[in-house]
């Protein structure tokens, strides 16, 4: 039987709902950065250990992503939230209480990693909840609400943090998601509806599988995120790199002989299916070089301040938000025509990338910031569409599969991205410069016009990519699940 669709106020709620959790969820992922300092200083630890705060919850949430988004068909919508915001406020609380009670760095990263575990319920649930609940056109508007929110997030983040941490302490980037964790746990016990529980309940959940893909995916992206510190011929990154292929290579076969998969991968056999999720993969990637390149560009070649290089940063969110609220209600009127839409993001992002190819100590800031625009802009016009066309394309029962499916290719390819990004401008510099010993010196020693051409390069690379990315936007189709 199919669940009853809400309507009115409910509807409105729903939506608030799944706002909170983007909104969530995409603020954590940016304020607990601008704190890492802080946290170094008040436990007396180095660079590279205080990145584990960021490091671990990544790892974390990327690797349960598609386990989560299984549960969520399996279990039901409303658990999933409500359990979901609960772990997320008892593990902010505790990053915020417990570890300098007990004077213990490690208790900050157990508290993260049950944090972890909240916000990709968060995560997960706020796109599956829209795809229950507002199916065919609507899905776009609601979806382009929560990218609105998702947006606002990214955007606090940094500048939220940073005045947290200045006037308050580093522990209130924590203790600031807890109020707006009960309420939206209070909101979601009344307002969303009960789902229906999958027959298969747990009994037949692919425990082996989801341990295969947690390891796979934690061991590939610590190869990623740790290989430059560790060395790319380490010892620890080739063991983890053999793991990841050797754990993801067993999780793909066994889906394809499980009765009830974690992911169904015959959804990948439509040809428009596989290029939408590598279109949507492929701009992150891209977007995470941006994200991870500029503020060096800003502090080392231009001289801004770190705070004043956020606020430049922000642009970018910016033009998020307004055609991410603005592609909801295009994409109702270009049915059968999306890819168009699409591709016009596309350009609009290759554009701002041609114009970072320019950057120069002398570049204005004019040129920075239509560039971080357009970027935006670009990003706010194709994610909603993007995601639209995906979740439109499986059936009600497997959307939570499908959103730990569309997270997975964002957060995937950004951690990825940076590694490769990084790679990129050295390899850039040192063929610019060869035996200078330039890879030897700290960033803020390099010549600014060296290091400007570097970043140059970089951006040639991700042209390119909007390039290709444009040529897949033709093979786009429209695609609609069957009623079940």
């Amino acid at each position: 039987m199919k669940d009853a669709l809400p309507s009115g106020k409910t509807l409105i709620l729903i939506l608030i709902s799944a706002s909170l959790a983007a909104f969530m969820s995409s603020l954590d992922g940016t304020i607990v950065n601008i704190a890492l300092p802080s946290i170094a200083e008040a436990f007396s630890l180095t660079t590279s250990s205080v990145a584990w705060v960021s490091t671990i919850y990544l790892l974390v949430i990327a690797g349960l992503l598609l386990i989560v988004g299984k549960l969520t068909d399996t279990i039901g919508l409303k658990k999933i939230f409500l359990a979901g915001f609960s772990i997320f406020v008892i593990g902010s609380f505790s990053c915020g209480f417990f570890p300098e009670l007990l004077n213990s760095f490690h208790i900050l990263l157990i508290s993260r990693i049950v944090q972890a575990i909240g916000g990709v319920m968060m995560m997960v649930v706020a796109p599956a909840m829209l795809s229950r609940f507002m199916p065919g056109e609507r899905r776009a508007k609601g979806l382009s609400l929560v990218m609105l929110f998702a947006a606002v997030g990214m955007a606090l983040g940094p500048t939220l943090g940073g005045y947290l941490t200045e006037y308050l302490s580093w522990n209130w980037i924590f203790y600031i998601n807890v109020p707006v964790g009960i309420i939206a746990v209070v909101l979601g016990l009344f307002v969303i509806p009960k789902t229906e529980a999958k027959s298969c309940s747990l009994k037949k959940f692919d425990t082996a599988g989801a341990v295969l893909i947690f390891v796979g995916l934690a061991a590939l992206l610590f190869a990623f995120s740790e290989g430059f510190s560790l060395g790319w011929t380490s010892a620890p990154i080739i063991i983890s790199l053999l793991l990841a292929v050797f754990c993801i290579g067993g999780f793909i076969f066994r889906e394809r002989h499980y009765e009830n998969p974690l992911i169904d991968l015959g959804m990948f056999k439509s040809r428009s299916f596989v290029i939408v999720n590598m279109i949507l993969a492929l701009l992150f990637f891209t977007f995470a070089g941006a994200n991870y390149m500029l503020p060096f560009y800003l502090e080392y070649v231009h001289g801004f301040s770190t705070s004043n290089a956020g606020l430049i940063l922000t642009t970018m969110s910016v033009g998020m938000m307004v055609t991410g609220v603005v592609s909801g209600q295009i994409y109702c009127r270009l049915v059968g025509k999306i890819k168009y839409m699409v591709m016009a993001g596309v350009v609009l992002i290759g554009s701002g990338y041609y114009l970072l190819t320019h950057l120069s100590p002398v570049t204005g800031l004019g040129v920075i910031i239509t560039a971080l625009s357009l970027i935006g802009l670009g990003l706010g016009l194709t994610t909603t569409p993007l995601t639209t066309l995906i979740m439109g394309a499986v059936p009600a029962s497997k959307q939570g599969m499908i959103s730990g499916l569309t997270g997975l290719e964002r957060y995937a390819p950004m951690t990825i991205g940076v590694a490769v990004y990084n790679l990129i401008l050295i390899v850039g510099i040192v063929t610019l410069i060869r035996n200078s010993g330039i890879t030897e010196m700290p960033p803020a020693q390099i010549s600014a016009s060296i290091l400007a051409l570097g970043f140059d390069m970089a951006f040639v690379v991700s042209v390119i990519l909007a390039a290709g990315i444009l040529i897949l936007c033709f093979f786009i189709k429209e695609e609609q699940a069957e009623e079940e």
